[in-house]
């Protein structure tokens, strides 16, 4: 005597079932397009808008003062003029920190911040910057060079700024961003009687 055994075959998706979720993942798909779309046509028409212009900057004056190097130890004071040109005339900045140093052959020798601050629109700041080096240690080599530049009555330095900023052009302002400024070679006359030739930075935005 044969048992039959009854088998059951799951139900297959009916074509009604199968268009819906087919039109739902194209409804996914074209809102997902149509916002990348909206915004690539709003950063387009922002920069058509305020059409960017570069920011400049340069170090307008520099001196030494205080200059004091024993036992591969440097104690000094570096004071700088930095000149911050925004030439843009929709976009103003806001400078939220900013940190400053100066480096003799590579290598730190003082460091600084300077206050946070808002530059507006078509504008030129400039920035008065005090470094201290105090007790700074050298390398035996970098001492034995930085000797001989004093000795030969002018130094050339790098000067480092790094800042976190924000654009703002109406009632819209940007996520911060990290600007890198290299000013480099700085020449710095010990002698204040002699000219200071204004030197001219790279910017990294």
């Amino acid at each position: 005597m044969h048992t039959a055994t009854a088998t059951h075959t799951p139900a297959q998706p009916s074509a009604s079932a199968r268009r819906k979720h087919t039109g739902l993942f194209r409804c996914i798909a074209i809102f997902f397009l149509a916002l990348i779309v909206i915004v690539g046509v709003t950063v387009i028409v922002i920069w058509l808008v305020i059409r960017p212009k570069r920011l400049i900057y340069t170090i307008d004056n520099g001196s030494i003062h205080n200059f004091n190097l024993t036992n591969n130890h440097l104690n000094s004071t570096f004071n700088f003029v930095i000149r911050a040109d925004n030439p843009n005339g929709r976009a103003s900045i806001y400078y939220d920190s900013i940190e400053v140093s100066v480096a003799y052959d590579n290598q730190n020798v003082a460091f600084n911040t300077l206050e946070p601050f808002h530059q507006p629109t078509r504008n030129v700041t400039r920035l008065e910057t005090r470094l201290e080096a105090q007790n700074a240690a050298l390398s035996e080599s970098v001492s034995r060079d930085l000797k001989l530049e004093k000795a030969s009555g002018e130094v050339e330095l790098d000067v480092h700024v790094k800042a976190k900023i924000r654009f703002k052009v109406g009632m819209w302002k940007s996520r911060d961003r990290t600007l890198r400024i290299l000013c480099s070679p700085v020449l710095v006359h010990f002698s204040s009687s002699k000219s200071f030739q204004r030197t001219y930075c790279d910017i990294d935005l």
